[in-house]
């Protein structure tokens, strides 16, 4: 695997259906643990660039909350327009109660 993985969040901090925004790696990331685990996505809509981190999280779903974009957290694949274009989502790995993300590894959309 390429890059490294760099702690950015406890897991016992973060219960199912919560999301945090944090930075690694020199970008802005939300951490969001669905009931399928823990996920790391870009921190950025792709339609106009507002921040993602004061959306709605549901199932595996965020929203922004600016012109209702949906994207997929666990792909980074869009779910709903205005948004055309997916965002990156990472590698995430737990370690303990460490949430651990790898940001220079761009899931395949």
């Amino acid at each position: 695997m390429a890059g490294e993985f760099v702690a950015v969040a406890k897991a016992s901090a973060l219960p199912v259906g919560e999301f945090k925004a944090v930075e690694a790696g020199g970008k802005r990331l939300l951490i969001c643990h669905t009931e399928r685990g823990f996920h790391a996505i870009d921190d950025t809509c792709t339609h106009d660039d507002g921040p993602l981190a004061d959306g709605w999280l549901e199932g595996t779903a965020i929203e922004c909350p600016r012109h209702g974009a949906r994207f997929d957290v666990t792909t980074g694949k869009v779910l709903c327009l205005p948004a055309a274009v997916p965002i990156n989502a990472y590698r995430v790995a737990v370690e303990g109660d460490e949430v651990r993300v790898n940001v220079s590894e761009v899931l395949p959309k």
